[in-house]
């Protein structure tokens, strides 16, 4: 077969042959990786490849992708598909295809880019291939483990509400106080450019829940989800940081992020926790659901809002916790004020 587009969530698939003969009778599931062939061409124009970077598509392609699902607000809503399907849905640029059920209404004119199964990638059992936990091994996680860095929750009101620079923006802010930063990203759907981001911000280690294999997070269970934590937490040990930023996917009534903020395991692992917001209602309704929760660990408020100036008024007169703009956020003596940072710690 010609040259195979290999996507980023596929990029540890190395030694596998295609099986045709399976294609109607076998039921996918997430993580599960196939080769298609690309019909037509939608929103989605191309994949990030193994490499990292954006591979244009074209009709005729041959790609390999993993079945995910996905829950984008701005995007797709799309799940793995039931059964054999005439076509198939490219539902992320990082490689996850499935079949979508609802899009964002800018998408529509011209919907996802169509595939069809050519076949999918086995192992030399004959088995499946599936990218979760592929030549590794989860950890449980332990809720008695000590951390030695404290860790920070950037969190938004819904997608797009600017999480992603936040979180970023804060890494760069704590290097400029002298301190090693990690970035993790738990939940979402797999792309690098969040990571990538806060990388070059100047995290000194970044990773996400693709590293392991998941091409998505969304309908994982909260134990699944816990225990990709544990292993990404221990990934992140071994850099020995001073602080892990710690940003989860889409917005507060997100299915697994209203699970985790109500789940003490997890809450009790925060130190401290940033809000990002689009606007000053959305701060107003997210400090409100937050504060129960975290208290005063609620330090900051940032987001899209900030690049308003009205906006950031609206807030201030309404909210005593700061707000930090992105020139804020990059600044060492409003962090060190805003988190108790000891200055003393030895990088």
């Amino acid at each position: 077969m010609k040259t195979i587009k290999k996507s980023n969530i596929c990029k540890n698939v190395i030694n596998y042959k295609i099986d045709e003969t399976i294609n109607f009778e076998y039921q996918p599931k997430a993580g599960d990786v196939a080769i298609f062939e690309v019909i037509s061409i939608g929103s989605l124009n191309a994949i990030q490849d193994f490499e990292g970077r954006n591979c244009y598509l074209f009709e005729g392609d041959k790609i390999m992708l993993t079945y995910g699902n996905r829950y984008a607000s701005n995007q797709f809503e799309g799940y793995v598909s039931k059964g054999h399907q005439q076509e198939y849905d490219l539902l992320g640029k990082g490689g996850v295809v499935g079949t979508v059920k609802s899009m964002f209404y800018k998408l529509e004119l011209k919907g996802p880019t169509k595939l069809k199964l050519i076949g999918y990638a086995t192992d030399k059992k004959g088995t499946v291939i599936n990218t979760i936990y592929h030549n590794r091994k989860p950890s449980k996680f332990n809720p008695q483990k000590i951390r030695s860095f404290k860790t920070i929750l950037s969190i938004g009101s819904s997608m797009d509400s600017g999480k992603t620079t936040t979180a970023a923006y804060l890494c760069r802010g704590l290097k400029n106080s002298g301190y090693r930063v990690a970035y993790i990203k738990l939940t979402g759907t797999v792309f690098n450019k969040d990571r990538m981001l806060a990388y070059d911000c100047g995290a000194d280690f970044v990773s996400d829940f693709s590293e392991f294999g998941f091409p998505s997070t969304y309908l994982c269970s909260t134990n699944t989800i816990m225990d990709l934590y544990e292993s990404l937490l221990n990934e992140v040990t071994k850099t020995d940081p001073d602080y892990v930023v710690i940003e989860v996917a889409d917005g507060l009534y997100q299915k697994e992020t209203r699970t985790l903020l109500n789940y003490p395991l997890f809450t009790k692992t925060i130190d401290h926790v940033i809000l990002s917001c689009c606007d000053s209602l959305a701060v107003n309704s997210g400090v409100q659901l937050l504060s129960p929760i975290f208290r005063d660990r609620l330090f900051a408020l940032a987001g899209l809002f900030t690049g308003s100036p009205l906006l950031v008024d609206e807030v201030e007169n309404l909210h005593s916790t700061p707000v930090l703009t992105l020139s804020k956020l990059l600044q060492p003596d409003i962090l060190i004020n805003l988190l108790s940072i000891d200055v003393n710690i030895a990088v």
